[in-house]
């Protein structure tokens, strides 16, 4: 089931997903036994663990070893909750800052992204289950983005943005794809590749040749012959080069940049 996020206050969301912006330390006292980041890392660890439904209120209390109630001093509620553990996600891909050293090339910038995200989605892949299409607007939320453009200065301002959410979108559907098949996994047990494979009499029994020539063709010549696995992993590797390469273009028609276009 998807949940969707975006549908919290923002009076009360902004403040917990930024919280670590210009917080102050306490020079005295001792620190609280329980705070925000406790909360959201335990809700993270039973999602990783047993799905985003077992991120509830109750079982993240008690993990954490208090009553339920206390929760809400530090979450308003699980909605908030599953905002924070999302952007705590996205934020903690090794994503070079505006300081940092990075990949020389645009293009393996985008590679680094790529990989971090599919990573991402595989070690989380209860993401898949919740929609991104109103993303929590916290600081791992803007981290990507900012990234990604950052990647992109050798186009022009008009079509920057439009460039990478176009990466974006593409990288996210791969990505949310193998954190599906991750899920999958550890529900069952059982790969793509044995899915299909115990599927073959769908070939003896059912396909019907005369209805479907072009996939018989490509059966015979071999275009078949790698598993699902192997397929998807090709064929998202296929269609980043072919966007890349079309970003690439466009960026040398316009600015007159030929072998590197952008920074």
């Amino acid at each position: 089931m998807t949940e969707f996020s975006g549908a919290t206050d923002p009076d009360r969301i902004l403040p917990l997903l930024w919280r670590h912006k210009n917080a102050r330390r306490a020079a005295t006292g001792r620190p609280p036994r329980l705070n925000v980041d406790a909360v959201v890392a335990a809700g993270i660890t039973l999602a990783d663990a047993e799905g985003l439904e077992a991120a509830s209120m109750a079982k993240v209390a008690a993990r954490l070893g208090v009553a339920t109630m206390t929760l809400y001093t530090y979450v308003p509620s699980r909605a908030e909750l599953v905002e924070l553990m999302v952007d705590e996600v996205l934020g903690s891909r090794r994503l070079p800052g505006p300081d940092d050293e990075r990949p020389a090339h645009w293009r393996d910038q985008i590679q680094l992204y790529a990989d971090c995200t599919i990573a991402m989605y595989r070690e989380h892949p209860w993401l898949c289950q919740v929609s991104r299409v109103r993303p929590p607007l916290g600081p791992g939320t803007l981290r990507e983005s900012e990234y990604v453009l950052s990647t992109l200065g050798g186009l022009p301002v008009a079509s920057r943005n439009t460039a990478a959410v176009t990466i974006t979108m593409f990288v996210t559907g791969a990505a949310r794809q193998e954190g599906e098949n991750a899920q999958l996994r550890r529900a069952g047990g059982q790969s793509n590749d044995d899915w299909w494979s115990r599927r073959g009499q769908l070939w003896e029994d059912w396909f019907d040749v005369g209805q479907h020539p072009a996939m018989t063709e490509l059966w015979h010549a071999g275009g078949f012959d790698r598993g699902p696995d192997r397929q998807a992993a090709d064929a998202f590797g296929y269609g980043l080069r072919l966007l890349l390469d079309g970003i690439e273009r466009q960026s040398s028609e316009t600015t007159g940049l030929r072998s590197s276009p952008m920074p």
